[in-house]
């Protein structure tokens, strides 16, 4: 699943949902550990309900790991490669023990009875927003039980019956619907022995507009009237929404679905349509079946009812490939439809696996609460990840769209050929496939050089919430459903992709393809845990993959390595050691150690390593041969490590002077500055140090570089904004980007390369944010043509002109702006000015910009931005939080249990810098709980004192920097 905050271009997954809590499987999975636990002294709690105590002690959690390695291995066959291994997990327990947070009791379905297949069939009514449907399940019971355990939420039951093969019925003796639990249990009047059933039922439902389950989305017919599309959204846990099911992902079974729909209207499923019938209680019906569909978990199934348009193309490798846009859109579904067609052949050329099904359909759908998602067959998309208009579609937008659709199809082998076990390993899914995705458009698109791109995209979001102490390891254990939307974030998708990416440099590619095929391959329609994953690379690499990256996983945070030398002769002696890096400088009271890969590279070669090695230990001395005193090395190379690097002064000087001379290249010139910002923060260095080599950078041509040294600006901006020093700081960003935003000027060049369009777009936006008159002014005369109709703006500067306008607060610019928002029928047009709205500085304005925001005008999927618009000003964050707080009974009733809500929970309190707004912000949520914003509250009040100490540590010395620059 692809999740988008459109806020901010280098965070793609915008989330911070990080809650870690005790798992109930290990203790349902081995009821043994349960006896265990209610003799352990620290048993004595209340938290006794298959889960740990929140008070468990280390020694017990180490205990319980022991039993549960000792019992996974009985069972699976899998035993860890070593002492090292069981070390990392039984630290990595005990810090999760520390961060426990409040859970509740949890277990996962009985094994007693699963279901090996569905036959179900559903009759939406799109006009009173319900449905009805039946199913038959084929069941396996494998020891004997008296009742029957499945999950079901909101759904009314009704006629339920079970059977044996010979039809010899057994009496449903009681229904029991356990609304908290999310489960329907059968009790049954006589016991049930072994073999395989049929279980039959009827159920209703209401099409609800959460965004989750089987929900409506509203459109226009070309008449202007107003109707729905009835859509799916399963994952994590709602298909038990739409049917009664066994809704976990290690529960797999196949599935027959048939639709009862109006005869005008298109019926897709994760299958072909294998028969249409008239349906005979109603002419203005049909019955659409579809064919069976592989073996399956139940979070993949979807199913689509709509009106829609479609282009179509069968991929070299015979898949029928066809993209659903909104009727009259079709033309602009023609750039998805072109990446899926070439990215499934791609796929199965480096998996060495075939797409095992016949069709692969992509649909776009007008309210969609993430980017994108996955389902076998079937893949959903908001609008704006998947059309493109060639007048209208930014190159940013562009590319955006290639690597939402990469990674979506990405998962039609990680996640739905081969499926996490459970929760816990989500990574597997979503690490795995933002890797892969890169993989798949720098083929397609070498143009986009998408790599460089990884590390302000991808590497730095996953370290910058990964320096926290409210981080959690990628591995996250997973209990009550309510706690598994949390780990959909940047650790999942960013730390995961980064650490694949390491380990792909360190075993190479050969090695990382064969790995891949095996572990696709012996896994196939099953279920994984990450050993499978290390084991399979580790036979094709022969390297120790498993003892190398189970540190990676399993314990949160990375580590800092600093860097001393000394000289001798034509040698260079370095000496390395690593610690956990926090954010707030502190030291790691676990003293936490990793295996690092580590690579360094010299000026006599700097795109080659000239050393590579792992890390094992706190210390390492390092000799580099052949160099001279006057010659620098750098530790990363590429930035692939996910490590950061804390250079002695005079290491640092050297390679400052690289900067200037560009001897460095790109991606470490970057690095560079985005570990010093780091070191920064924490307390390492100060912010005049920062500040005096961000001026190194004033001609860098490169994207890549300038996108971080515009985010280090626009941090410095939040925090600034709270002193006397805001316009000094405008002032210096103003001369630094200057020269190259003049240089680049408005136009493009004929055959223009891909990041500098993307680099004109930035500086120009961040030169707006600036206040620079010249910028502004030529805003101001395009955005005149434009709305006169005289000439349009190009699509890449209107983001920048639409912001610009609003900087002075003009009333005419803002209505000018929400006429053309309420024109608009491309969903991108209306993204960018709900973006801009809270740019404005009016504070007037900015309120009615959040009335706007959750009034009938914006689609719920789109709220969160445009109030999030408006918190990114220091006079708009303070009305945005008063806002939300004034109105959360509204909002916490239209976006309970939704992502959207922790999305908005981190933009409006994370730029704070002040001790009394984190108690505040504590305090309110302290009083208004709302499960699933745990840890992101946590997060954000870390970071709003991180904040804090930031500006009392270094404002003073800044504002003396700043005004000796202005003068």
């Amino acid at each position: 699943m692809s999740l988008l905050f459109y806020l901010s271009k280098a965070s793609r997954l915008g989330l911070s949902r990080n809650r870690i809590l005790a798992s109930g499987e290990l203790l349902q999975r081995f009821p043994s550990f349960m006896s265990f636990i209610s003799s352990s002294s620290s048993a004595k709690s209340n938290q006794l309900l298959a889960v740990f105590p929140i008070g468990l002690t280390y020694r017990s959690c180490q205990l319980v790991s022991e039993r549960f390695s000792a019992s996974r291995e009985f069972v699976t066959g899998r035993s860890a490669e070593n002492r090292e291994t069981r070390e990392i997990e039984q630290q990595g327990q005990e810090e999760l023990n520390s961060k426990m947070l409040p859970v509740k009791a949890f277990e996962r379905l009985p094994k007693s009875v699963v279901p090996v297949h569905y036959e179900i069939t559903i009759k939406p009514d799109l006009v009173k927003l319900v449905f009805e449907g039946h199913e038959s399940v084929t069941l396996k019971v494998v020891e004997p039980v008296d009742q029957i355990i499945l999950n079901s939420l909101e759904l009314e039951l009704d006629n339920v019956k079970l059977a044996d093969e010979a039809g010899q019925e057994t009496t449903i003796s009681q229904v029991v619907l356990d609304v908290e639990n999310e489960k329907a249990i059968f009790k049954l009047s006589s016991v049930l022995q072994p073999g395989q059933y049929h279980l039959k039922l009827e159920f209703k439902g209401v099409i609800i507009d959460k965004l989750k389950g089987f929900y409506c989305s509203k459109y226009l017919s070309a008449d202007g009237e107003e109707r729905y599309s009835g859509i799916t959204q399963f994952e994590p846990t709602d298909a038990r929404r739409a049917f009664p099911c066994w809704d976990e992902p290690a529960v797999k079974a196949t599935f027959d679905i048939t639709l009862v729909v109006p005869k005008d209207r298109v019926a897709l499923c994760n299958m072909p349509v294998v028969s249409e019938l008239p349906y005979e209680a109603d002419p203005n019906l049909r019955v659409v079946k579809f064919d069976r569909t592989p073996i399956m978990s139940t979070y993949l199934v979807a199913y689509v009812v709509g009106e829609f348009d479609y282009v179509e193309e069968r991929s070299t490798d015979g898949v029928l490939v066809r993209c659903y846009t909104p009727v009259g859109k079709k033309e602009q579904g023609r750039f998805g439809l072109y990446v899926a067609a070439k990215v499934l052949p791609y796929y199965k050329e480096y998996f060495g696996v075939e797409y095992p099904l016949p069709k692969m359909d992509l649909v776009a759908v007008a309210d969609f609460a993430a980017g994108a998602m996955e389902n076998w067959g079937l893949v959903t998309y908001r609008e704006t990840c998947l059309l493109v208009d060639d007048q209208n579609t930014s190159t940013q937008r562009r590319q955006w769209v290639a690597i939402v659709v990469g990674h979506e199809l990405a998962h039609q082998w990680f996640g739905n050929l081969v499926t996490m076990e459970w929760w816990t390993h989500l990574w597997l899914n979503e690490g795995y496939a933002t890797f892969v995705e890169s993989l798949c458009v720098d083929h397609l698109f070498p143009e986009f050089k998408i790599w460089t791109q990884f590390v302000t995209d991808t590497s730095t979001p996953a370290l910058d919430l990964d320096s926290l102490k409210n981080s959690h390891p990628i591995e996250v254990p997973i209990g009550h459903p309510d706690e598994i939307d949390e780990i959909f974030d940047d650790i999942s998708y960013h730390k995961g992709a980064a650490i694949i990416r390491m380990l792909h440099n360190y075993i190479g590619d050969d090695d990382f393809r064969r790995g891949m095929k095996l572990y696709l391959t012996r896994h196939k329609y099953g279920n994984t845990f990450t050993e499978d994953l290390w084991a399979a690379l580790s036979e094709a690499s022969k390297k120790p993959v498993g003892t190398i990256m189970s540190g990676w996983t399993k314990q949160m945070g990375f580590p800092v390595i600093r860097v001393s030398a000394r000289q001798d002769g034509d040698k260079r002696i370095l000496q390395l050691s690593q610690q956990r890096f926090l954010a707030d400088g502190t030291k790691d009271e676990n003293n936490t150690m990793w295996m690092v890969p580590i690579e360094i590279a010299t000026s006599r070669s700097p795109t080659t390593p000239s050393m590579s090695f792992v890390l094992e230990g706190e210390k390492s001395e390092i000799v580099l041969n052949d160099i001279r005193p006057d010659e620098w090395f750098k530790m990363n190379p590429g930035q692939v490590g996910f490590y950061r690097t804390c250079y002695e002064p005079e290491l640092l000087k050297h390679l400052v002077s690289a900067i200037d001379q560009q001897t460095l290249p790109p991606l470490d010139r970057l690095g560079l500055l985005d570990d010093l910002f780091a070191l920064v923060q924490a307390g390492h260095s100060s912010t005049v140090e920062a500040l005096t080599l961000l001026e190194a950078f004033a001609n860098e041509d490169q994207y890549t570089v300038w996108n971080r040294v515009c985010s280090a600006l626009s941090k410095l901006s939040h925090l600034l904004a709270y002193t006397d020093h805001h316009e000094l700081l405008k002032s210096f960003g103003r001369k630094l980007l200057g020269g190259m935003t003049r240089k680049l000027g408005w136009e493009s060049k004929p055959d223009e390369e891909h990041l500098t369009k993307l680099l004109r777009s930035l500086l120009l936006g961040r030169m707006a944010m600036f206040d620079d008159p010249e910028v502004i002014a030529e805003a101001e005369r395009r955005f005149l043509l434009h709305i006169k109709g005289e000439e349009q703006v190009p699509a890449d500067f209107r983001s920048t002109v639409y912001k610009a306008v609003l900087r002075t607060g003009s009333r005419s610019k803002y209505d000018d702006l929400l006429r053309i928002y309420r024109e608009a029928t491309l969903h991108e047009e209306k993204d960018r000015i709900a973006s801009a709205l809270g740019t404005i500085k009016n504070e007037e304005i900015l309120k009615e910009v959040l009335a706007f925001a959750m009034s009938n005008e914006v689609r719920s999927q789109d709220t969160v931005f445009v109030i999030s618009s408006v918190a990114s000003s220091k006079l708009g964050r303070d009305l945005a939080w008063n806002y939300f707080k004034d109105n959360w009974d509204l909002f916490n009733e239209r976006f309970k249990g939704a992502f959207l809500l922790v999305r908005l929970v981190k933009s409006l309190t994370e730029n704070f810098a002040s001790e009394e707004k984190a108690v505040e912000i504590e305090n309110f949520f302290k009083e208004h709980h709302c499960a699933g914003t745990e840890r992101t509250v946590q997060q954000s009040v870390e970071s709003v004192r991180l904040n804090a100490a930031w500006l009392a540590r270094d404002a003073e010395s800044v504002g003396r920097y700043l005004t000796s620059k202005s003068q």
